[in-house]
């Protein structure tokens, strides 16, 4: 596929809206674990992200698998079990921005906490969304 192909698989309007409605419950599902994690033991927001970010990876990877990319992931456990391994080495990336964005609001200017991580995964987005497109997926290959 040429450059301007790969765009064209990237920017899609369903799959981008699909990865987008995917995102923004996993967005509401990582707050919620967050806030949960946070009030119910204690832990700093910053530590309690660790948590909050893999359980939304795993629900979001699993959406995304039987949804977004339904027709580029491949059936079977094995196969499976690389794209996950490969979305969660991919999201890493879009972790370390929402972590940035929420330890620099929130413990820097002392925005709260769950807004801050909202944020953080806004920032996020467009980074998992290529990265999980190309790496995870492979919209790309033909």
């Amino acid at each position: 596929m040429t450059l301007t192909e790969d765009i064209q698989a990237l920017v899609r309007g369903v799959r981008a809206g699909q990865f987008l409605s995917v995102g923004i419950v996993g967005a509401l599902f990582d707050t919620l674990v967050l806030t949960l994690v946070v009030e119910g033991t204690g832990i700093a927001p910053f530590w309690a992200k660790f948590v909050s970010a893999e359980a939304a990876i795993v629900l979001m990877f699993v959406v995304n698998d039987r949804w977004t990319f339904s027709g580029e992931a491949g059936g079977g456990l094995v196969p499976t079990g690389k794209r996950f391994a490969r979305s969660n080495v991919v999201r890493a990336g879009g972790v370390a921005v929402a972590l940035s964005v929420l330890y620099v609001l929130n413990g820097q200017f002392g925005v709260w906490y769950a807004l801050a991580n909202v944020i953080g995964i806004g920032v996020g987005f467009v980074v998992n969304y290529v990265a999980e497109s190309l790496f995870t997926w492979r919209v790309h290959v033909e």
